[in-house]
């Protein structure tokens, strides 16, 4: 393994809040079984601006992963902007729910 990969793989924190039309239209859900397919830990929450806050933890690569895919044009709803904050992981999040 390069050292690249290693850094890549290391456990991390991903902070993402989206912006647009994602509240209402499953769009929790979808990323729940998004990031359950990636397995990685969290959550996902609306807030009561409209946005939808999404934790997760687990290996840089695969928070990357799901980065691109709230990103991808493939969600419910539609998403206009998402915007990112990414630090060390915790380690106090186990599973994957929708608050």
């Amino acid at each position: 393994m390069r050292e690249h990969d290693t850094l890549t793989d290391q456990d991390a924190r991903l902070t993402a809040w989206v912006h647009g039309r994602v509240q209402g239209v499953g769009f929790r859900w979808w990323t729940r079984s998004t990031a359950l397919e990636l397995g990685l830990a969290g959550y996902a929450s609306n807030l009561s601006d409209g946005r939808v806050e999404v934790v997760a933890e687990g290996p840089r690569s695969r928070c990357v992963r799901l980065l691109e895919a709230l990103r991808s044009g493939r969600t419910p709803g539609w998403v206009d902007t998402v915007v990112e904050r990414w630090s060390a992981a915790r380690g106090d999040c186990t599973g994957f729910v929708e608050r």
